[in-house]
């Protein structure tokens, strides 16, 4: 087995020639036919002891050429790959071009490989820091939230239904007068003006008093995910049971010693501010980085393979799966909770992703220029940070992350901080 060619026949893109030898592929066969032939019978021998020159003479000469090949893919492809020096972004693309048992195999397998990549300037980067102020509105906005949740319920019986009430309604929709699926419930609780339904539906409970039965006239958006109800108008039957509101109680002493670990208001109110002032300053802080990290992409150069881009949105399309699961929910039911298909969740990853590729490639390089290396500790106390945050043993991390992966994970983020140390912030 070995590598005889490897041809570079476009930016980022090699053909590489690789031949098994007569001999390697004579014992592949026989494998092949030792693994398979307990499932084959002939006539005259007893199921899975037919000798294999029958087997060959009745099926063909080829009968095993396929699972012969499929033995030897794996170490013969990656030995090439190995043996070529080359970086793939991608698993190649092979195919046989020769194959006989007098003269062996030869494969040709496409790769794609990495980019090479400038970084100028990265060194004094010159971005401005701004901190937004925290203003009264902000403030009252987190005393307000604390007044929320002490808020109380009052049951209205002297008046219409308003928006911003909650209503209790059993409801039946109807389609040219028949009833279709999904579209009843009761004991149904509903804030109003909360745009929780259709357009048009809450706005009609307005005016209504609760014990009423009334009919309110819709028409279902255009881009509606029940096809059958697209576009088209419906006839919701209600019953308006109850209406209740929330009473915001007024902020004093007592509620903030109730509610909080501070005994008054003015306490309370300092602890905000403090805390809105450090938030907008890791905002602050956050945003200068996404500016450096902008500034670095936008001094690289590099021919980047498409392959790279469209596998980060596959990883970032996995990373919402994982993000959704706890939540009993799937990639199918999200997106047609979102009214969305899986090429409209592509292309809103598509940006993302290609400033993460670029930033990767480019810090990788810088790692490089600057020499950056990892010792061993630094290598094992990632790999224990790593397995106190899984709750796992660091043999079983290993399982999943390669040495040089994480060395090279450590290296990028050192030269993060080279990079912003050098920054210029004003």
């Amino acid at each position: 087995m070995s590598l005889k060619a490897t041809n570079n026949v476009e930016t980022n893109k090699y053909e590489l020639e690789i031949e098994i030898s007569a001999e390697d592929f004579e014992a592949a066969i026989e494998k092949a036919y030792l693994k398979a032939r307990k499932n084959i019978a002939m006539p005259g021998f007893r199921k899975g002891k037919a000798p294999r020159k029958l087997i060959e003479k009745e099926y063909g000469e080829q009968v095993f050429f396929e699972d012969a090949v499929n033995l030897l893919y794996a170490p013969v492809v990656n030995g090439a790959v190995e043996e070529s020096g080359l970086e793939l972004v991608t698993r190649p693309e092979v195919e046989v071009t020769e194959i006989s048992k007098e003269n062996g195999v030869k494969l040709k397998a496409t790769c794609i490989t990495k980019p090479e990549v400038e970084v100028k300037d990265y060194k004094g980067i010159e971005v401005e820091k701004v901190v937004n102020p925290v203003t009264d509105e902000d403030i009252n906005k987190q005393l307000d939230a604390l007044r929320e949740k002490n808020v109380t319920v009052e049951t209205v019986d002297d008046r219409a239904a308003e928006n911003g009430d909650d209503v209790v309604i059993d409801f039946e929709g109807f389609k040219d007068d028949v009833a279709f699926e999904g579209g009843k419930a009761e004991d149904f609780t509903l804030s109003l003006g909360s745009g929780q339904f259709i357009p048009g539906f809450e706005d009609q409970i307005v005016g209504h008093n609760a014990g009423e039965d009334f009919d309110i006239n819709v028409t279902f958006p255009d881009e509606y995910q029940v096809k059958e109800l697209a576009g088209a108008p419906a006839v919701f039957k209600i019953k308006l049971k109850s209406i209740s509101k929330k009473v915001m109680p007024e902020l004093d002493d007592d509620m903030v010693k109730d509610s909080t670990e501070f005994d008054t208001v003015d306490e309370y109110k300092a602890d905000v501010k403090k805390k809105l002032e450090e938030a907008n300053e890791k905002h602050a802080d956050s945003e200068v980085e996404a500016k450096i990290f902008d500034k670095v992409i936008e001094n690289m150069t590099a021919e980047i393979p498409q392959v790279m881009f469209d596998n980060r949105v596959n990883e970032m399309i996995s990373e919402l799966e994982q993000r959704l699961a706890p939540q009993g929910i799937s990639l199918d039911l999200y997106m047609q909770y979102t009214g969305q298909t899986i090429d409209t969740v592509k292309k809103a990853y598509a940006e993302q992703a290609e400033k993460q590729v670029k930033l990767r490639l480019a810090l990788e390089k810088i790692a490089k220029l600057e020499n950056i290396e990892v010792t061993e500790d630094e290598l094992k106390a990632e790999f224990d940070k790593l397995a106190e945050a899984y709750k796992l043993d660091v043999d079983q991390i290993k399982q999943f992350i390669h040495d040089d992966d994480l060395k090279k994970d450590i290296a990028v983020g050192k030269a993060v901080d080279l990079i912003k140390d050098a920054a210029v912030i004003k």
